[in-house]
């Protein structure tokens, strides 16, 4: 045990920890997955498509314009279903809305447990857990189709996004 100059016991302090560097986020549509020009936070709605909301996510696994993307809440439900993704996955948006995850998307492999489970990394990213996971899943209605996506979590209001690759 330490010390002090008096004699008495002391404690040794631990010096501060670096400040963590913060990811650079981007704003992005929930529809057409366009980027902004500007950062007009008074604007939710995206003005290339004029139909989708502006979410945000780490620059590093945003969708980029046109790519395929969902966006799920905690309780595994649809939130919005990017155009790219509707196409790829033989849906509308407006009847996938509000449906678990597992009517579009299930894990490819039935036996993954752990951080890898599919249920388990969106429900974190929805909780906000930092950093992203790779998962491989099929469509819920088709066999032999292998799919890589990112689960993020993505907001406001706190989500996860899983975005195709």
């Amino acid at each position: 045990m330490r010390r002090s100059r008096e004699g008495r016991p002391a404690l040794a302090l631990v010096p501060p920890l670096p400040p963590e560097p913060v990811a650079p986020s981007v704003s992005f549509c929930s529809h057409c997955g366009a980027r902004p020009e500007t950062t007009d936070t008074t604007s939710r709605v995206c003005r290339t498509c004029e139909f989708g909301l502006l979410l945000e996510s780490a620059a590093e696994v945003a969708p980029a314009a046109g790519s395929a993307f969902l966006v799920l809440d905690s309780s595994l439900s649809i939130c919005a279903v990017s155009a790219a993704a509707e196409e790829l996955l033989a849906t509308r948006e407006t009847d996938a809305v509000n449906r678990h995850v597992t009517e579009l998307l299930v894990p490819a492999d039935a036996e993954a447990q752990g951080r890898e489970n599919l249920a388990v990394a969106i429900t974190w990213a929805a909780r906000g857990d930092e950093g992203f996971r790779r998962a491989v899943v099929r469509p819920a209605n088709t066999f032999g189709v292998r799919l890589t996506v990112r689960i993020a979590g993505c907001g406001p209001k706190r989500a996860a996004l899983v975005v195709f690759e």
